[in-house]
């Protein structure tokens, strides 16, 4: 059974121009997921879910789009929008753990309520041919809600179900509950995992828990070290030899995409210090690295920063 990586999609993190320096640098995703498209009752695509999505900005093989929704209509809007693009696959959110997301009931806020999500399902499945694929979590309050989606969901002709194993209120706190994960294979869909694959060891321990299980999505880990799908498939925890020079283009290109983006030197800052949050960690002192990046108040003693991270040496192996 051949093992198929997939990259979690995370809101304001996981865009074009991170999706397409990590695949050009690093490779080893087979399919990314585009963060989601949130509509709020106004039947209007954000430019900047269309410049994620526009086919011209995207350089990766295989991306999904994806809908945070609870509403029939603005998930067939959506439809209509990504299939005038060329896409055939809607992926719907109900993952979203943030209380400003499941307060709505959207997102695992969503995940209790079976007789709202089977509404949408069947408009979507009557009214439109696009394919629906599904990203969740096990419940907000307590792990057993998906039992009561699944059946559900085996209703329609679902394409996959990837799966936090985690639950709403935990946000991202707290281990993956895999014991529970283990119950919801009860279904004639197939089961992606998600949840805590942060390191070689990490993915074979999953592996081999879960042996029927050979689509993997990664999220968080993919971030904190975008080299972790290739080692993953080259079955090793040793990075290559040229580790420093990739890295380095690769936060140069991310650098360099949003510099001629955004407006104004804080926010190319801020967005920056984002991402240098998650890349702290695969450093030997990540508090320290991180602290010297949010000292940075220019661009210039940003890159000077950086020089400094980079002179001192990456850690060890994950």
């Amino acid at each position: 059974m051949s093992t198929v990586l997939l990259s979690s999609p995370l809101q304001s993190f996981t865009e074009f121009r991170f999706r397409n320096a990590l695949d050009k640098y690093f490779g080893g995703i087979d399919t990314y997921y585009a963060p989601y498209i949130r509509l709020n009752g106004k039947m209007v695509i954000k430019p900047n879910y269309e410049r994620d999505l526009l086919p011209k900005n995207n350089t990766v093989k295989e991306l999904i789009p994806q809908v945070m929704t609870n509403d029939a209509d603005e998930f067939l809007f959506v439809v209509k929008y990504v299939q005038s693009l060329g896409y055939n696959e809607l992926n719907w959110n109900l993952g979203c753990p943030y209380p400003m997301v499941t307060k709505r009931c959207m997102g695992s806020g969503l995940i209790n309520d079976p007789a709202r999500i089977d509404a949408v399902l069947e408009r979507v499945h009557n009214e439109s041919d696009i394919i629906v694929s599904m990203k969740m979590r096990m419940g907000y309050d307590e792990p057993t809600e998906i039992l009561d989606v699944l059946p559900v969901l085996d209703k329609y002709p679902i394409k996959n179900i990837a799966i936090h194993a985690r639950i709403g209120k935990q946000l991202y706190k707290g281990g993956v509950d895999l014991e529970s994960f283990t119950n919801c294979f009860n279904t004639r869909h197939k089961i992606y995992y998600n949840g805590d694959i942060t390191s070689v060891e990490s993915f074979r321990t999953m592996q081999e828990k879960f042996p029927q299980v050979d689509h993997w999505m990664i999220g968080r880990g993919l971030i904190t070290d975008p080299f972790l799908p290739s080692m993953i498939r080259a079955n090793t925890a040793e990075y290559p030899e040229d580790r420093e020079e990739r890295f380095q283009k690769f936060i140069d290109t991310l650098f360099e995409g949003y510099a001629s983006a955004l407006s104004g030197k804080s926010h190319v800052l801020t967005k920056m210090t984002s991402f240098w949050e998650y890349f702290s960690h695969t450093f030997p002192n990540p508090h320290k690295t991180f602290k010297k990046i949010k000292k940075a108040k220019s661009i210039e003693a940003y890159h000077e920063a950086v020089e400094i991270i980079m002179g001192e040496g990456f850690g060890t192996s994950l």
